[in-house]
């Protein structure tokens, strides 16, 4: 198809030739336009001026691609590892997967066969770092439609499935980001304030009166529904390595856990506006 900007195309490849191919600056210059940080809310009066958006009078409005999606959800719980550089890491994975597409006959401690899953700091650094089997890629992020990498891939397809939801509420990195980030929320002191410091740091935003109602009132009921059943609340907090700060609020901490999940799933969460 056509460049649907072809002047800006041409002004674009001038000033980045004239600033010596600086990549780095071009990526900056673009990120930080006032097109690039348009919102995706649409009016109808841009709906009926450019309906299909050729015009750029709004952001467009998708899923965010696999890495993303667990790193937001680490970064919002403040687990993310922002180191830089290093080797590949091992983050959470069921058990046996590599087994299953690896040819045997080979010393048993052979890495190919067998995976061998990290500890402490490594499970959270950013995904860009995790170590990937082709023939058995990570498979949280295949279920977010990240290919396989055994051939070149264009354009990612975003889907939208079942198994996301099962991901999000289940994957032991998701839950412990749940964990973390329900930490901070309980340590603010009321219902109201910790939901509020929850869909700061999920969102970006405060919420609105009527989920900042929800919320709380959620709160309440799953601390009710683990009174009387400690050993359901450790169970729910066992998940990952996070240790668990103050064991004698188990079934606050939990109740916590499954509100901060609640926000983690919300598809506000894992889209870009």
């Amino acid at each position: 198809e056509f460049p649907s900007h072809p002047e800006l195309l041409d002004w674009l490849a001038h000033d980045f030739v004239e600033n010596g191919w600086n990549v780095r600056r071009l990526l900056k210059q673009i990120v930080m336009s006032a097109t690039y940080r348009q919102t995706s809310a649409v009016t109808q009066e841009l709906l009926e001026k450019d309906p299909y958006n050729r015009l750029l009078a709004r952001s467009p409005r998708y899923r965010l691609a696999a890495e993303f999606v667990r790193d937001s959800a680490l970064a919002a719980s403040g687990l993310l590892n922002r180191d830089l550089g290093g080797p590949s890491v091992h983050p959470y994975q069921p058990d046996g997967l590599w087994a299953e597409v690896s040819h045997y006959g080979y010393p048993a401690g052979f890495t190919s066969q067998k995976y061998l899953p990290g500890s402490g700091r490594a499970n959270y650094r950013r995904s860009i770092y995790t170590a990937w089997k082709r023939t058995s890629p990570p498979p949280s992020m295949t279920i977010f439609d990240a290919p396989n990498r055994e051939t070149c891939t264009v354009r990612r397809l975003n889907t939208n499935t079942p198994l996301q939801a099962l991901v999000l509420q289940n994957d032991p990195q998701f839950l412990e980001a749940a964990r973390a980030l329900g930490a901070v929320m309980a340590a603010q002191g009321s219902p109201t304030a910790g939901v509020a410091r929850g869909a700061l740091s999920v969102l970006g935003r405060y919420p609105s009166g009527n989920e900042a109602k929800v919320l709380a009132a959620a709160q309440v009921r799953y601390r009710k529904r683990f009174e009387g059943r400690e050993d359901d609340a450790r169970a729910l907090l066992s998940v990952g390595e996070l240790a668990l700060s103050n064991p004698a609020t188990a079934g606050e901490l939990a109740a916590w856990t499954l509100v901060a999940s609640t926000l983690l799933n919300m598809d506000e969460a894992m889209t870009r506006q």
